[in-house]
């Protein structure tokens, strides 16, 4: 079972990974609809977007050249509530070599570590060494309201990377 469908399209400039919709992405079926998520406000800060858009136009992205999905398709809620086996690498996997954005975004180093299969702590902000199929790597810190590290600058280093052709 998909709990928020994939948005996904050839040619994009990078793909966003969650860990897992949250409760109210979930119950609103919209990405990043959270109070107090920071997602749709740090893209304009940054530059991704032109404006700041609101959850339920997150299909508005692919103007953008941006997609969205989440490692744990099928799971609901925080990352400390999810199992090892919500997380489908092979399925995120299959997905960016199907359809090759330049750039994949993992949105917090819970979903970067689930995929990498490596402690969080061993996962740095920023560009990483490894790829996904041709895609370059980066992790950005949680936009999650709950996140109490947060910080924009690995968001900017992404977006000027993305800015670059």
């Amino acid at each position: 079972m998909t709990i928020l469908p994939d948005l996904l399209a050839p040619g994009l400039d990078v793909v966003i990974v969650g860990a897992a919709a949250g409760k109210t992405s979930a119950a609103r079926q919209c990405y990043y609809a959270g109070a107090g998520n920071r997602f749709w406000r740090t893209l304009h800060e940054v530059g991704l977007t032109p404006a700041e858009l609101e959850p339920t136009e997150y299909a508005r992205l692919l103007d953008y050249g941006i997609g969205l999905t989440d490692l744990a398709k099928g799971a609901i809620g925080a990352d400390a509530a999810l199992r090892p086996e919500d997380f489908d690498r092979m399925r995120l996997r299959a997905v960016i070599k199907a359809a090759p954005p330049r750039f994949v975004a993992f949105n917090g180093k819970t979903a970067a570590a689930r995929y990498f299969d490596l402690p969080a702590a061993k996962i740095s902000y920023g560009r990483q060494p490894d790829t996904i199929g041709l895609a370059a790597v980066y992790v950005c810190s949680s936009t999650s309201a709950a996140n109490g590290h947060w910080s924009q600058k690995p968001w900017e280093e992404l977006a000027r990377a993305v800015g670059q052709r």
